[in-house]
């Protein structure tokens, strides 16, 4: 879930048709949720919005940081980008999605910073990628943007053991959660003033991402960025890295991107889990539509039960659309028991006989073998 406004991006539309096609199927099977919501008008980037002012020399990293092999030329992006507007970006989190999300990063000429509960110093040294063992040697490095790809329930442990006084006071921290009001509260309630906030969404992953972002759509909402000084820049900077990348970008606030989850990825997600539970399998006869259940099934498993249940928890819309989900479901089965028990009624009472039901049959004898609930009669 494009915009033609962004500037020299490493993925600009393709023009063969073999890759349109792959990008349609890809969307195919990617909810688009933003398509319900009126869509504010695509950035337009300038060089004077993104360019930064000159940057002061980053002090001297600590001597318990991880260095990564920066002499590898071979294992490092081409770099797209001046060398006068490099961000330096810190990512807290860099399991499968930080990595995904870095190599982004990394294709717009940006230098990224990891630090994780997991060791992939092995993985950053052939990637170009300086990691840090701790989260607070990384925060004595001063990114310029700090951005937390934690897990949606591990997020509030996380932000509150960030030293945030070790960071340069304008430092921007952003998120990438798939709920926006929780972490959106969380981060005006434990950042210090001076901090820009950022809160995105990348509505799309590893799996739907993989053969580039282009088209997919970027939330975000900028919730308290300081207009003068670097701190514009630096988010301006920041958010233009997914623009290039061909991303739509959508702003909206916190409580509104929530809103429109709830009734589209947290139901996808649902939906998901509930055909995984009936164990659909593919058939000599499959048509498209079983097709595409198939598919959602697969690749709503195959994210953790955490992150779903984070999508129920952390966003105060999922109850009501459960509710609607349940409500929807037995509004459904009233209709086909209804029309079985109207068909009933005529063979009984009325005594008209319907084609290819047995003609004797007790009332009860008939009602049991319609599976008609009590309730419903």
């Amino acid at each position: 879930m494009a915009s033609s406004s962004f500037l020299h991006s490493t993925h600009p539309t393709s023009s063969s048709s073999a890759a349109a096609d792959a990008s349609t199927l890809l969307l195919r099977y990617t909810p688009d949720f933003c398509a319900f919501a009126p869509l504010r008008p695509t950035r337009q980037l300038t060089r004077a919005r993104w360019a930064p002012t000159p940057r002061v020399p980053a002090p001297e990293q600590p001597q318990d940081a991880d260095p990564c092999c920066a002499d590898d030329a071979s294992s490092l992006s081409a770099p797209t980008a001046s060398p006068g507007a490099v961000l330096r970006v810190g990512i807290v989190g860099f399991g499968n999605f930080g990595q995904f999300i870095a190599a982004g990063i990394q294709r717009q000429g940006h230098a990224v910073l990891a630090t994780s509960r997991s060791d992939y110093s092995d993985y950053c040294a052939r990637h170009g990628i300086r990691f840090f063992a701790t989260v607070e040697a990384l925060c004595e490095a001063r990114p310029d943007v700090l951005l937390l790809c934690s897990s949606i329930l591990s997020t509030e442990a996380v932000v509150r053991t960030i030293p945030f006084h070790k960071l340069h006071p304008d430092t921007v921290v952003a998120d990438v959660l798939s709920v926006k009001q929780f972490p959106r509260n969380l981060l005006l309630q434990i950042l210090p003033p001076g901090f820009g906030i950022v809160c995105t969404h990348p509505m799309f992953g590893p799996e739907s991402g993989k053969n580039g972002w282009n088209g997919l759509p970027f939330v975000y909402d900028k919730v308290r960025v300081a207009q003068d000084g670097d701190q514009a820049a630096k988010c301006e900077q920041f958010l233009s890295m997914f623009e290039r990348e061909g991303c739509r970008m959508v702003e909206m606030s916190c409580a509104e991107h929530d809103r429109y989850a709830a009734g589209s990825q947290f139901i996808t997600h649902t939906i998901g889990r509930i055909l995984a539970q009936l164990d659909l399998k593919s058939t000599p006869i499959n048509t498209k539509g079983y097709e595409t259940l198939l598919k959602l099934s697969e690749n709503t498993v195959s994210d953790s039960f955490d992150l779903y249940y984070g999508l129920f928890m952390y966003n105060v819309n999922a109850t009501e659309q459960m509710d609607n989900l349940e409500m929807a479901f037995e509004k459904v089965k009233q209709m086909l028991y209804g029309r079985l028990h109207d068909l009933l009624r005529k063979q009984i009472v009325e005594r008209v006989p319907i084609p290819g039901a047995p003609s004797v049959m007790s009332n009860e004898a008939q009602i049991n073998a319609a599976g008609i609930p009590s309730s419903l009669l």
